[in-house]
């Protein structure tokens, strides 16, 4: 296992679309014209015949490496392409299709609360309930070295980079909501001490179980719900329109963090691993605990208070937030439950 840098393999394709952008990403830095065209008509076809662009791997997957030219790394790139014009506008095609059927498919309150004090209330609503979390506790329940290794390898394309999506915002806000977002980001990474990074310390638990912590090593296993996860966090804080989304989002993350990983801790204990492996969720359950209030008061409720126009955005970003994880997890729990893999593949211990 390892936490030095290495080459980033070329993903493997999962249909037309990202057969067509691979060509590209890894081809001649100057492009041909007609390499464009074939990822353009591959686009097209895909927004107009996919049934659900959530669970569409080709899609999800070439999302997720557009979006992967700002985060990085991506050594697999040929040249500069984070700013090139043509994939930008092809990404704005899967984009709006993505987009209109989050708003289609996200059940979100009815009616809409009125202002910022009623959105709080809203919110705390939406992510209680009587109900504990059903995958954490099940895990819980019914922990196994193969599970907790496929569950490491789900949370790896998001928490290897920890924080990073929402971090976009940061610059889009302002006032008391700016304040909110980078104190609860401040803890996310570390408060400047590089081995507290909460990513730094997710990577730690994947070493503790075996697994390799390079980023995106294990992007071949993980299915669309899985990418689609990463991809709603991205879609939300790359866009400035959206900036009321990517607030809501944070929100709805932070407020429904703190339970579950202390069942996820505890699955790890059952079959006796230290604190090297379970610090990541106990630091999370105490943490989140206080970013619960910080999220829904000071930044979503405090941001609706001060851009009402924001607030069905706010409340559509924390609605996406649950329904979109909910489906990452409803993927994992059904193949455990029916004692099968949740990964594309089942070598898991790779």
């Amino acid at each position: 296992m390892t936490t030095t840098a290495v080459r980033t393999p070329v993903p493997t394709a999962r249909g037309p679309v990202s057969s067509a952008l691979l060509d590209v990403l890894t081809g001649p830095e100057d492009t041909p014209a007609a390499a464009y065209e074939t990822l353009a008509s591959a686009v097209a076809r895909a927004v107009e015949s996919t049934e659900d662009v959530l669970a569409d791997e080709d899609v999800q997957l070439s999302l997720f490496l557009l979006y992967l030219l700002h985060y990085g790394p991506a050594e697999f790139v040929t040249g500069e392409r984070e700013w090139d014009p043509e994939l930008l506008r092809i990404r704005a095609v899967l984009e709006e299709r993505f987009e209109r059927e989050l708003r289609d498919r996200v059940p979100v309150p009815d009616p809409l609360p009125q202002d910022g004090a009623e959105l709080v209330d809203a919110m705390f609503t939406m992510t209680g309930g009587e109900e504990k979390p059903t995958l954490a506790t099940w895990l819980a329940r019914h922990p196994s070295e193969e599970i907790l290794r496929e569950f490491l390898i789900h949370r790896s394309i998001y928490t290897l980079r920890e924080a990073d999506p929402h971090s976009w915002g940061i610059a889009r806000l302002r006032g008391r909501a700016k304040a909110a977002l980078v104190e609860i980001q401040s803890d996310e990474y570390g408060g400047g001490r590089p081995e507290r990074v909460h990513a730094t310390i997710f990577a730690q638990s994947m070493r503790g179980v075996g697994l390799d912590d390079t980023l995106d090593h294990y992007l071949d296993l993980v299915p669309a719900p899985t990418l689609a996860s990463m991809n709603v966090m991205s879609l939300f804080g790359l866009h400035r329109r959206l900036r009321g989304a990517i607030a809501g989002h944070l929100a709805a993350f932070e407020m429904t963090s703190s339970i579950p990983n202390k069942y996820y801790g505890r699955a790890f204990r059952k079959l006796g691993y230290g604190e090297d492996v379970t610090w990541y969720y106990d630091e999370h359950v105490e943490a989140d605990a206080v970013h619960e209030q910080i999220a829904a008061r000071d930044l979503a409720g405090a941001l609706a208070q001060d851009e009402p126009a924001l607030l069905p955005d706010i409340l559509f970003g924390a609605a996406a937030c649950l329904y979109v994880d909910g489906l990452m997890g409803e993927h994992m729990l059904e193949c455990w439950r029916e004692e099968r893999s949740s990964l594309r593949s089942a070598e898991a211990a790779l």
